[in-house]
C-alpha cells in the first residue's frame, strides 16, 4: 500500500464515528472509490459539511438528469441521492434498502480486502 492510501485508511477509520449517517456500509463503499473522489465524498459526509453537502447533492442530481450531455453522467444521480439522504430521513430509508440489496446481490462491493485501485 502506498503512503497516501495508508493515510486515507487511517483517516477514514478515525472519521467513522463522525459520519452523518453512521452507516458502515456507506463507509465501505466510499473506501472503494479512487482516493481523490473518496476524500471528497468523505469530506461531504461529515456533519459539519451540511451546507456544502445539500447543494452538491442537488447539483449532482440535476447533472444525472442531464446525463445525455457529454460531460455529465448517470453516475451523478445515485451519488447525489446518497448525499441528500444524509439530511432527508425519507431518502435515508430508501438508501438503507439499497444497501440491503447490495449486501444480498453484490457482497463483493462491500469487501474491504479488494479496494479499487486508482487508474490515473
Amino acid at each position: 500500500m502506498s503512503a497516501a492510501s495508508e493515510e486515507r485508511t487511517r483517516r477514514s477509520e478515525g472519521d467513522t464515528g463522525r459520519m452523518a449517517g453512521g452507516d458502515p456500509r456507506l463507509d465501505k463503499l466510499v473506501h472503494r472509490l479512487p482516493p481523490r473522489i473518496g476524500d471528497t465524498v468523505t469530506y461531504l459526509l461529515k456533519p459539519s459539511s451540511r451546507w456544502v453537502r445539500i447543494p452538491s447533492g442537488a447539483l449532482l442530481i440535476v447533472g444525472g438528469v442531464f446525463s445525455f450531455l457529454p460531460v455529465l453522467g448517470i453516475w451523478m444521480l445515485p451519488l447525489g441521492l446518497a448525499l441528500l439522504a444524509e439530511d432527508v430521513p425519507a431518502l435515508r430509508a430508501s438508501r438503507s434498502k439499497v444497501f440491503d440489496w447490495i449486501e444480498r446481490k453484490k457482497p463483493h462491493w462491500l469487501d474491504p480486502s479488494t479496494p479499487k485501485q486508482d487508474q490515473s
